[in-house]
């Protein structure tokens, strides 16, 4: 019992100390400031562990359609997706050295994640990244499916190709609402 109460007492001062330490003031939210281990682990679980449960959405069309994944490249150029994440022969721009978390190389990181994932992010976004929520500025869903066909072929996609498929001509506009 008193093993019981020891480890209650425990856990209590270091609820409060968590407390006094992050409301306080004394955690560095700094950009420039790397984020302490549990914080990172925190919240690279939390936001996989979401992405995970809230992805559910399947693809209206093949994914492997050149076409689409042709279209899903002058969307990404036209988005802006390029400036954080890059793009075959194209380099990140250099604000995007100063995002934290990095924003990810997509050719790295895509190989583990179904589409359903890739366009749920794309769509809604993260929060406490740099990483908008689609969603909110782009009518048309396929565009978004686009967006992730092309993602999730980045890796494979020549600098060549993707310079033609970007100076081919923007994507097709929204649809009128």
């Amino acid at each position: 019992m008193r093993l019981l109460s020891f480890i209650g007492a425990l856990a209590i001062v270091a609820a409060i100390g968590a407390a006094v330490f992050f409301f306080g003031g004394f955690y560095n939210v700094a950009a420039t400031e790397p984020d302490l281990g549990i914080v990172a682990w925190a919240l690279d679980h939390v936001r996989g562990a979401s992405i995970g449960r809230h992805a559910t959405q399947t693809p209206p069309a093949s994914l492997d359609d050149p076409a689409n994944v042709q279209a899903g490249a002058r969307a990404f150029a036209a988005r802006g997706c390029a400036n954080c994440h890059g793009a075959p022969g194209v380099a990140w721009a250099k604000f995007s050295e100063g995002l934290h978390p990095d924003p990810p190389d997509l050719k790295d990181v895509v190989k583990d994640l179904e589409p359903k994932h890739i366009f749920w992010v794309v769509r809604n976004g993260i929060n406490m990244t740099a990483m908008p929520a689609f969603a909110a500025n782009v009518a048309n869903e396929m565009e978004l499916w686009q967006i992730t066909a092309f993602v999730k072929k980045i890796g494979d996609v020549s600098e060549a190709d993707y310079k033609a498929w970007v100076d081919a001509g923007p994507p097709p506009a929204d649809p009128p609402k």
